[in-house]
């Protein structure tokens, strides 16, 4: 099947159902996308709808990668709300159907993210990921870069802080913007990281 992205979907009921479905379903096959694992969707829900009224006030944005009809990948265009900010976003709950991994998703996802924010004129995005995951190696191969690190910043378990990692990628370099990452078997699951920064996303 072919993935298709979108930019700003409506915000269904039947689209934030398969959110938290696979924002729950991401964080139980391990991704760091503002849960430990175990969760369950009701655990989810809160969270989610916090996040999409930014995207509802137009502040935020949503892209959604579609396979078939159906929501396997996920990140959200977040804006710093801060004018000194403006020129650039972060990524946040960077997700991918832990059942589609292998396919390259991760890698197109994010690879779309860059286009989009590319055309819309920002000069970088940034991705905070969670230490332990090995999910800068995933960023690096797309052009990210570590540009600083919060010792012990998350607290995902009695005695286990992670580091936060901070990931750049500048725009205004295109070579380093487009990457050239090859999909690998642990792409899709930013289960990654979100990861979600994950990927994704811490």
């Amino acid at each position: 099947m072919t993935l298709s992205f979108v930019l700003d979907p409506p915000l269904t009921d039947a689209l934030r159902t398969q959110l938290v479905a696979l924002w729950a379903d991401v964080t139980n096959a391990g991704g760091a996308v503002g849960f430990v694992a175990p969760v369950s969707e009701d655990d989810v829900r809160p969270i989610a709808d916090a996040t999409l009224a930014g995207v509802a006030s137009g502040v935020d944005q949503l892209l959604i990668g579609v396979d078939a009809g159906r929501l396997v990948a996920v990140l959200f265009i977040t804006d710093n709300r801060f004018p000194l900010k403006a020129h650039w976003r972060v990524l946040k709950r960077v997700m991918v159907d832990p059942a589609g991994q292998g396919r390259g998703h991760g890698v197109a996802l994010m690879r779309e993210a860059a286009q989009v924010a590319a055309g819309l004129g920002l000069d970088a995005l940034q991705v905070t990921v969670r230490d332990g995951h090995g999910l800068d190696r995933f960023y690096r191969r797309l052009g990210y870069r570590e540009v600083g690190r919060i010792p012990g910043a998350l607290r995902v378990g009695p005695g286990d802080d992670r580091d936060e990692l901070l990931m750049w990628l500048d725009l205004r370099r295109p070579a380093e913007a487009l990457g050239e990452a090859r999909p690998q078997p642990q792409d899709a699951a930013l289960t990654t990281g979100s990861t979600a920064s994950s990927a994704t996303s811490c």
